[in-house]
């Protein structure tokens, strides 16, 4: 799971903006085994693994690669999805939560494999789930489940270990993952491009899909320029596929996480923030790491509606002064966002519409490891007829409530933000008021030890009358000679 954007350059495993490979325009007619339609996450890497299949594989992307959300993300993977587990045993079960929980392992791994062949995309390891409140009953509880039941190695920090790692008083237990990891999302989406391309897929950017036919056994694709034939269409467009096919595009919500990047922080960040992975709290409203040495990214909310970046880069700003006030006034030297598509259930959307029509969406809060499965699944079902991906299939197509839906679920929001808000104030407030409770408690002991000790020895009378006399010879002055 992971959290959207990257924008800064980091020789280790922060963010970069390196110039990216162009690609054509489709300008002739073709006929291919699939058409993928987007050319994301998800898109290339259903295209990569199709194209090692031997498939002949097209890509139409309407802009660029990597303009919205794939290409800006804060580079966070790890195991699970964008629903709590136990909203998961819940709705479907705990053999089928297992099964599904297990795949998004898989999506991790997957992941880390492709990395590992992109020249020069650093891995930076671990990453800290922090919670705003206290919670050590449900911390065991995460812990136990996550562990035993679901098989994924984590570790319980108390308060003093998170704080240790955070110098805040924000944050109190925390869920660390030492097998996730973090990466250069955008390097990574454009390495993976690469390994498509080099496999025989052809990319083309700059080719918007006009239309789509999907029956019969040859479906066709219309853009501007020329037409395509496929056997099969995969949907990867997310929020963006509008009209070639509007059911689908009604059932996500356009989601906007914005996410600002500091000028250099110096030694004070350091002094500040002594973890060197990803952090993000439970409530799913801060999210940041350290990147490029002693620079601080980090992501906003989410909003349901388009805000100037400007604003939001101050806003982001006056959120990293109130969880860390020690680091003062912050620069935010670059901002900017990427549209995620939210589903009603909160789950992606993976699997078959009708025969030969597949979609791979609803990535907002999956992140990498979701959508490098949806692309895997959706490649094996074509390739060799795999159907794990009917995992899935209890996360139908819901409908989002159009504009209705966008008001609704900022709404929402903000009710959550103020709710997370209105419980870590308490929780600050109980944990001073027992501090100051303690204090006055020793106080307290320690003044009733002073009354009941035993009186302290006197010196014997001889000895006080010596002492006595003592100064008074000392003031007798000597006889005259």
């Amino acid at each position: 799971m992971t959290s959207d954007f990257d924008s800064t350059a980091d020789s280790r495993s922060g963010p970069s903006e390196a110039a990216a490979p162009s690609w054509p325009q489709l300008r002739l007619d073709r006929d291919v085994d699939v058409c993928v339609v987007g050319a994301g996450l998800a898109g290339l890497t259903v295209a990569y693994e199709l194209a090692r299949g031997r498939l002949s594989v097209a890509v139409l992307e309407a802009r660029q690669i990597g303009w919205s959300a794939s290409g800006h993300m804060l580079g966070t993977v790890r195991p699970g999805y964008g629903v709590p587990p136990t909203e998961l045993i819940e709705r479907i079960g705990l053999h089928h939560a297992k099964d599904l929980w297990v795949l998004s392992s898989y999506g991790a791994d997957y992941v880390r494999a492709i990395a590992a062949q992109i020249p020069e995309l650093a891995i930076g390891e671990g990453a800290l789930e922090v919670s705003t409140i206290e919670s050590g009953d449900q911390l065991i509880e995460r812990l136990t489940l996550l562990g035993n039941e679901f098989g994924t190695a984590v570790e319980g920090w108390q308060i003093e270990q998170v704080r240790e790692a955070l110098v805040t008083d924000r944050y109190f237990h925390g869920v660390y993952y030492p097998g996730a990891f973090q990466l250069d999302g955008r390097r990574y989406l454009h390495g993976l491009a690469a390994l498509a391309a080099q496999a025989g897929a052809r990319i083309y950017e700059g080719t918007e899909v006009v239309s789509i036919d999907p029956d019969g056994i040859r479906k066709r694709i219309v853009t501007p320029q020329a037409r395509l034939r496929a056997s099969h269409i995969v949907l990867a467009g997310n929020v963006h596929l509008g009209a070639p096919h509007q059911r689908l595009t009604d059932t996500l919500l356009p989601v906007w996480r914005y996410a600002g990047v500091t000028a250099p922080l110096g030694e004070r960040l350091a002094e500040a923030i002594r973890f060197s992975g990803s952090v993000a709290d439970s409530h799913g409203i801060d999210h940041f790491r350290v990147v490029g040495e002693d620079r601080l990214a980090w992501s906003s909310p989410e909003t349901t509606f388009s805000m100037a970046p400007e604003r939001m880069a101050k806003s982001i700003a006056r959120r990293i002064r109130t969880v860390f006030p020690q680091l003062g006034e912050v620069a935010i030297e670059r901002c900017g966002c990427g549209v995620i598509g939210q589903t009603v259930h909160g789950m992606p959307q993976i699997g078959q519409l009708q025969h030969g029509l597949w979609v791979a969406s609803g990535f907002g809060r999956q992140g990498l490891n979701s959508s490098a499965l949806a692309g895997k699944l959706i490649a094996q079902a074509i390739l060799t007829g795999d159907d794990r991906w009917k995992l899935f299939a209890p996360y139908e197509l819901v409908w989002v409530g159009g504009n209705i839906g966008r008001v609704a679920g900022q709404a929402i929001s903000w009710a959550t933000r103020g709710h997370a808000a209105a419980q870590g104030a308490v929780a600050r407030y109980r944990e001073r008021a027992r501090a100051r409770q303690l204090a006055r408690e020793e106080r307290r002991e320690a003044a009733l030890a002073m009354r009941n000790a035993p009186p302290a020895e006197q010196p014997p009378p001889e000895l006080t009358d010596a002492a006595a006399a003592a100064p008074a010879r000392d003031n007798v002055s000597p006889p005259p000679r």
